[in-house]
């Protein structure tokens, strides 16, 4: 009987030393260095990465001491608007019956939910994933030793589920940075996090598998504490290559440390596979290396720099192999080119299949994906075809997914809109002429509400936005124009509903 994993699969929701070699990242904004602490590299071939013979048995104990004070707990806090389906209710009814009387409350409603942390730096930068901050209003972190700090949010990824936040702290304890790739199947890891509000839990497992792509980064759910709402990046291309275990990993482990037994990070635990909504043998974690690239690239440009090959492609095995008519049956399939592709240039063709990148093998589409989304636009790779039978390296110069080489600067317009937590439209030209009568010239609807910002004011669907800062907005472009730049800046709104134009509401706040 066949599995349907996208179904059984929870994204995220886990929700509700040697010596040490420097990895520096100048911060964005700031003159201070970012520290990543990393482990000395190993052998792949005849080590795990732990740094022992593969088969050797390891400690439990040293990698639970060595990582749990660098595991934090998070909360986060949302306000969403709620609008209640029978619309006002008596106060003598809300006496007796309290304000869900008649179908639910009116304004915004509050919620809290929880999930784990990882320091990577002694001055407050901690990893996590996208969906534990997502739509968050405010973030609460508690250290290991019970100190608590609220924590702002420095950058996202939504394609690969990956955030940093940061606290204002010193000398904390940083997690060091494993190799994932130097990570064995069979190999004995250690999980720490927060399950159910459980703080600073130890479980241990094995390493079930490498490279996994589930395809459910990019889903939107929209259910925080079962199914998490992660939408990619527009233009992104979800990176999935799991590491997959079955040490035990539940609700709150999201953002968690997956540790090898020195106690070195080689994942950041982020969904399960399960049919109930707990642990049932299968949970999976984002690869140390991909977590390394994403958060340096986060603290230092505000976004993540990803390079491209520009290529359709498709997995072989044997029945494809004889389809596309191939002489190999592993590896990945060129089928077609995107415009500007970096591929293309670099002298691949159609039909050729991707064995190996940098030298490293290549079997599948979340291998090629990881291997290449590690580098940044500008890079150098060299790309081994499989093209007639004959191997042939091809040196490719990455692109970014524009189909240029330069560093993508983060739209700072979209990132307050995000913050506003809401999905805006253009008004019809009915209501354009209806707003005329009243001597407004127009504005912006508010078509939906997910948390953020707009929630906590109590706006809901409907609200009509006709100014920002004084000036009038007509359509979302100038709405989005106008909120450019203004992190860290107070904003004030004022708007209308259309079915009382006469009540206009203003009211600000600071992105």
């Amino acid at each position: 009987m066949k599995t349907n994993w996208k179904a059984l699969v929870l994204v995220g929701l886990l929700s509700s030393a040697s010596t040490l070699a420097g990895f520096k990242l100048l911060s964005s904004g700031s003159d201070r260095d970012v520290i990543f602490k990393e482990s000395p590299s190993e052998s792949l071939a005849r080590f795990t990465s732990a740094g022992a013979p593969a088969g050797a048995p390891g400690d439990f104990v040293y990698a639970a001491e060595a990582t749990t004070p660098a595991v934090v707990h998070i909360k986060s806090t949302m306000t969403r608007s709620s609008r209640g389906g029978q619309g006002d209710i008596p106060d003598i009814f809300r006496d007796f019956f309290g304000d869900d009387f008649g179908g639910g409350s009116r304004g915004p409603q509050s919620s809290e939910a929880s999930g784990s942390g990882v320091v990577i730096s002694a001055d407050g930068y901690i990893v996590t994933n996208n969906h534990v901050v997502e739509g968050a209003q405010e973030l609460e972190v508690t250290l290991s030793n019970k100190s608590k700090f609220r924590a702002k949010v420095i950058g996202t990824d939504p394609s690969t589920d990956i955030a940093v936040i940061k606290i204002e702290a010193k000398n904390l304890p940083a997690v060091t940075f494993g190799s994932s790739d130097a990570v064995k199947v069979g190999e004995w890891v250690v999980a720490v996090g927060n399950p159910f509000n459980l703080e600073s839990t130890v479980t241990a497992g094995i390493i079930s598998a490498k490279g996994r792509g589930l395809g459910i980064i990019g889903q939107s759910q929209n259910r925080r504490g079962n199914a998490t709402p992660t939408s990619a990046t527009a233009g992104d291309v979800p990176l999935e290559s799991f590491i997959q275990t079955d040490a035990v990993v539940n609700p709150g482990n999201s953002g968690g440390a997956l540790v090898n037994l020195k106690g070195e990070l080689i994942g950041i635990n982020t969904a399960i596979a399960s049919p109930t909504g707990s642990f049932a043998g299968y949970a999976f974690a984002v690869p140390s290396s991909i977590v390394k690239k994403v958060s340096g690239d986060l603290i230092k440009f505000g976004n993540v720099q990803r390079g491209y090959l520009g290529i359709s492609l498709d997995e072989l095995d044997s029945r494809k192999a004889e389809e596309y008519g191939v002489k190999v049956n592993d590896g990945v399939y060129v089928r077609d080119f995107t415009e500007n592709s970096a591929a293309k240039a670099g002298g691949i063709t159609k039909g050729d299949v991707i064995v190996k990148v940098d030298g490293l093998n290549t079997h599948s589409i979340p291998e090629l994906q990881q291997s290449i989304g590690l580098h940044k636009p500008g890079d150098k790779v060299v790309v081994t075809v499989n093209r007639d039978g004959t191997e042939k390296d091809l040196n490719v110069t990455l692109r970014n997914r524009t189909g240029g080489s330069d560093v993508l600067k983060r739209d700072e317009s979209a990132v307050v809109m995000s913050v506003l937590g809401a999905q805006f439209g253009n008004i019809s030209d009915q209501e354009k002429q209806r707003l005329t009568r009243y001597k407004v010239e127009g504005g912006v609807k508010v078509l939906s509400i997910d948390g953020g910002k707009l929630a906590r004011t109590g706006v809901e669907e409907g609200f009509i936005i006709t100014k920002v800062n004084g000036k009038p907005v007509k359509s979302v472009k100038e709405l989005e124009a106008s909120l450019a730049g203004k992190s860290d800046s107070m904003v004030q709104f004022e708007g209308l509903y259309i079915d009382a134009p006469y009540d206009v509401y203003s009211f600000g706040f600071r992105f």
